[in-house]
């Protein structure tokens, strides 16, 4: 029986997909409520959206062996593009002097190293939950109408997103068993202890290139690189409360997923470290 998900995944995102210049009400535009400190926020926004880019070639180089999941970049690659664009078509409209450079953007593009595609994809699922909650907190921070309305958009696809990524993750248990679950509960673990991190827990600011570190990460690469902790910690205001909801639903959706009952980050390590004493008796008796 087949176990293809790109069919269904393509329909459902389809049918939910929103349109720049119908779903925008970029009429609503009003000047008087949007800072320059707001308006370079959404530079730099367009900017880490490009990153997509050689997220998607990294995705298709580690898993030449599942053309399903490379199928699927091509909905991720072009939703994450185009959020890239509606938030330059923004700065184009009423902030020009905005817009990323094309030197801007490319420099966000450079070659990840090769990673385990099961722990890559838990990453980018944790990193989907995470976007969510920055974006819809960023259009609150905001006062102008209309990016409040593009963030809103973004949040959206962003949970849509996690939701595939879900479907995929389930089809690897099912198909991985045990393999699986180990990936999925370390990273889990790794993304779910944020509060032990003095850094955004994210892949943008993951090191991934070990040849050209410390300029490894998409955020070392931005026009401004401490413009992440900045925006999270002193704009947008992502507090504790924030960051408990994204804890939280990464704990709920692991808990789904492997059958378990995780309300804590503690009970998710007890879980990951019984599966690593099993594969070992499992490896101690081959």
């Amino acid at each position: 029986m087949s176990e293809m998900l790109y069919p269904d995944l393509f329909k459902s995102l389809e049918e939910l997909r929103w349109n720049m210049e119908r779903d925008i009400p970029w009429e609503s535009f009003d000047a008087c409520r949007l800072s320059d400190e707001q308006a370079l926020t959404v530079k730099m926004n367009a900017i880490t959206e490009w990153a997509a880019l050689p997220a998607t070639e990294m995705f298709l180089r580690d898993n030449r062996h599942d053309s399903d999941f490379s199928a699927f970049m091509s909905i991720w690659f072009f939703e994450e593009q185009k959020h890239s664009l509606v938030l330059m078509e923004y700065l184009r409209r009423f902030r020009p002097d905005l817009v990323p450079s094309e030197e801007e953007l490319h420099a966000v593009r450079f070659e990840f190293d090769p990673a385990p595609p099961l722990e890559t994809l838990m990453l980018h699922f944790c990193g989907e939950i995470r976007l969510n909650h920055w974006y819809r907190c960023a259009s609150q921070w905001h006062t102008e109408p209309v990016i409040r309305h593009i963030y809103d958009l973004i949040a959206r696809d962003e949970a849509r997103h996690a939701g595939a990524y879900r479907q995929y993750m389930k089809r690897a248990v099912r198909q991985c068993g045990d393999r699986a679950r180990a990936a999925f509960s370390r990273i889990g673990m790794l993304m779910a202890s944020s509060q032990r991190s003095a850094k955004a827990l994210h892949p943008t600011n993951l090191h991934v290139n070990q040849q050209l570190y410390p300029r490894d990460t998409v955020q070392s690469r931005l026009p401004d690189p401490q413009w992440l902790e900045h925006w999270l910690d002193r704009q947008i205001s992502f507090d504790r409360v924030w960051e408990s909801q994204v804890v939280k639903m990464i704990l709920r959706n692991l808990s789904q997923l492997l059958e378990e009952n995780f309300s804590t980050v503690q009970e998710l390590n007890r879980y990951r470290k019984a599966l690593a004493g099993r594969a070992a008796a499992l490896g101690a008796a081959v």
